[in-house]
């Protein structure tokens, strides 16, 4: 038998044992000496998507509401600011939005609407809530002053 016949075989030899290192690795105390190897394998580009595709299909599997979340997040990007922040938890409905704050760790309890307007509010995803958008005065009493000079010239 010719030397290149013995090449596919070697080939799939090599990757049967690379595969059966992996999941020797994955099983030895819940994979802590494969997510060395996986942080190192996710800096090339190809090989990150994969892995976010298979973790995002693992986590449709176990939690189809955080996994629209996660997704919306990816798409929304980076918040550079709480405003940012508070509009991109938004976008999300509020089951997506009770299981990202359980996954983040920061489980709120939002308080119970009291009047219609804030409950419908509310079902929406807190669309239309305001945002504070310039800064709030650091001077003491700045906020309760209605006029500015012409009320001391009224005096």
């Amino acid at each position: 038998m010719p030397f290149w016949a013995w090449i596919p075989l070697v080939l799939l030899l090599v990757l049967a044992v690379l595969l059966g290192v992996f999941v020797l690795l994955g099983r030895i105390q819940n994979g802590k000496y494969l997510r060395p190897v996986i942080t190192f394998l996710s800096k090339v580009p190809l090989f990150k998507r994969w892995f976010q595709k298979a973790s995002i299909a693992a986590l449709e599997r176990e939690n189809p509401e955080l996994a629209g979340a996660m997704k919306k997040m990816q798409a929304f990007g980076e918040p550079k600011s709480p405003e940012q922040a508070q509009r991109m938890l938004n976008l999300l409905t509020p089951s997506e939005r009770r299981a990202y704050m359980e996954a983040v760790g920061q489980e709120q309890q939002l308080p119970e609407a009291t009047n219609r307007q804030l409950r419908r509010r509310m079902e929406h995803g807190g669309a239309g809530m305001p945002v504070r958008t310039k800064p709030v005065s650091d001077r003491p009493g700045a906020a309760g002053r209605k006029t500015g000079k012409s009320a001391k010239k009224k005096r």
